[in-house]
């Protein structure tokens, strides 16, 4: 099946958005205010779901099925937010229907999976990018940038942190192992990705972890060995209220995201040769903000970037490449590992 390309002149890039829960919402929120994005449709499982979410954001149609959503004429990218464990099937539905594809993260549950998902796009020649919206965070990509080109001196410590209290039913997909539960997936993915995106592709990874009674992870704690030789420290949870902190320590001075998960800027703190870490011989602190405005929370910024790859007629993202979404779908297999959470797709 054969489509137009949207995003390309001056029409408006219609988007499909499968399934209507939290981070639906979140989304829609903010591509209400991305230039050139049209809220199409929405699907749900049940029509009433989809009604009120269309009602709530300005969808001109609401479906009450994922198969009548991919099939609407009028969608030319669906933005997939169902649980991880159906992001394979929802996806492979919109690519044979022929639309694009943004897929919430964590791409899938395993690399498997993964792999798979990149296959098929391929082989319908449609886009496909992970909804990782901090590899699109215009403070992140600034930030990213600086430290590559030298100007903050040479990143030695990462410390990230990530997480909130679930309070949820066992057979919330939060909890349920059935559905891709756990920390590592919902919350650990952003610290690693902050990692690989600060320091590069990690050249080791050790991790520990608390498990509840059906085998989800609640805590998580990784430490990780980067190129030349920085080191970093990264953790998720379900049960406390972290800071949502990130520090990168270089051999000139120290860089602090406050909130690295929504990053209003970043800080870099110099310290003088021959000074102390007790605020002796500190330097002017430079502020670290991005080359264009943060759209809504951040989730507006990678709904531009899969607009601009469409106009361009790409089929991935140069700032989400399918090879960094499988890098660290490899990575989060490995931690899983470690700590002993497996999924029923591990078995295939």
């Amino acid at each position: 099946m054969t489509q137009t390309t949207p995003g390309a002149g001056s029409s408006p890039t219609r988007w499909g958005i499968l399934a209507t829960g939290k981070i639906a919402h979140s989304f829609a929120r903010d591509l209400a205010l991305v230039p050139g994005a049209e809220l199409a449709a929405v699907g749900s499982r049940r029509e009433e779901s989809a009604q009120a979410f269309a009602a709530e954001h300005g969808a001109r149609t609401a479906h009450s099925s994922y198969e009548a959503l991919v099939e609407d004429p009028d969608v030319d990218v669906v933005y997939v937010a169902s649980p991880h464990s159906l992001h394979l099937e929802h996806a492979a539905l919109a690519f044979a229907a022929g639309k694009h594809v943004l897929c919430e993260k964590p791409l899938t549950l395993t690399t498997a999976d993964a792999e798979a998902m990149v296959a098929l796009a391929r082989e319908h020649d449609r886009f496909l990018m992970e909804a990782m919206w901090t590899a699109c965070h215009p403070v992140v990509r600034r930030l990213r940038r600086d430290l590559a080109d030298g100007r903050f001196g040479t990143p030695r410590q990462l410390h990230a942190e990530l997480g909130f209290r679930v309070d949820a039913a066992p057979t919330d997909r939060m909890l349920d192992p059935a559905l891709g539960a756990g920390a590592l997936l919902d919350m650990g993915i952003y610290p690693l990705t902050l990692a690989h995106l600060l320091l590069g592709e990690a050249e080791e990874l050790r991790a520990t972890a608390v498990l509840s009674e059906a085998g989800a992870d609640l805590d998580v704690a990784v430490v990780g060995r980067y190129p030349g030789g920085a080191v970093a420290t990264m953790t998720a949870s379900m049960t406390s209220w972290s800071s949502r902190a990130a520090a990168i320590a270089t051999d000139r001075g120290r860089i602090t995201l406050e909130d690295f998960h929504h990053p209003a800027y970043a800080l870099f703190t110099p310290f003088d040769d021959g000074g102390s870490n007790d605020d002796v011989g500190l330097g002017e602190p430079v502020r670290i903000e991005g080359d264009e405005p943060v759209i809504g929370s951040g989730y507006g910024n990678e709904a531009v970037e899969v607009q601009r790859c469409l106009a361009e007629g790409l089929r991935e993202s140069p700032l989400v490449p399918h090879a960094q979404t499988l890098t660290l779908m490899r990575q989060m297999d490995d931690v899983r590992a470690q700590i002993g959470v497996r999924y029923a797709a591990d078995a295939g």
